[in-house]
């Protein structure tokens, strides 16, 4: 699976277990929805300054909180 793709699921993910839309996480994030639609679906590179927006500000944690998941310890193709 690509890293985007695993990203984009990360942050879907984080976004439903913490009942925002994604709308809302856009919002809090300051990207556009149509963008955060297209990262978690995996269909755009996200840039390092938009994941960090989008952990930090939307999610409320750390990326090393992010990252800290089995979904980034398989193999990446």
């Amino acid at each position: 699976m690509l890293i985007q793709r695993k990203i984009g699921l990360r942050i879907k993910e984080l976004r439903e277990k913490q009942s925002l839309k994604q709308e809302q996480l856009a919002w809090q994030a300051s990207v556009d929805r149509t963008y955060m639609n297209y990262v978690e679906n995996g269909k755009r590179n996200i840039t390092v300054k938009n994941l960090e927006k989008i952990v930090k500000d939307g999610l409320k944690m750390s990326l090393s909180d992010f990252f800290n998941d089995s979904i980034f310890n398989e193999e990446t193709t």
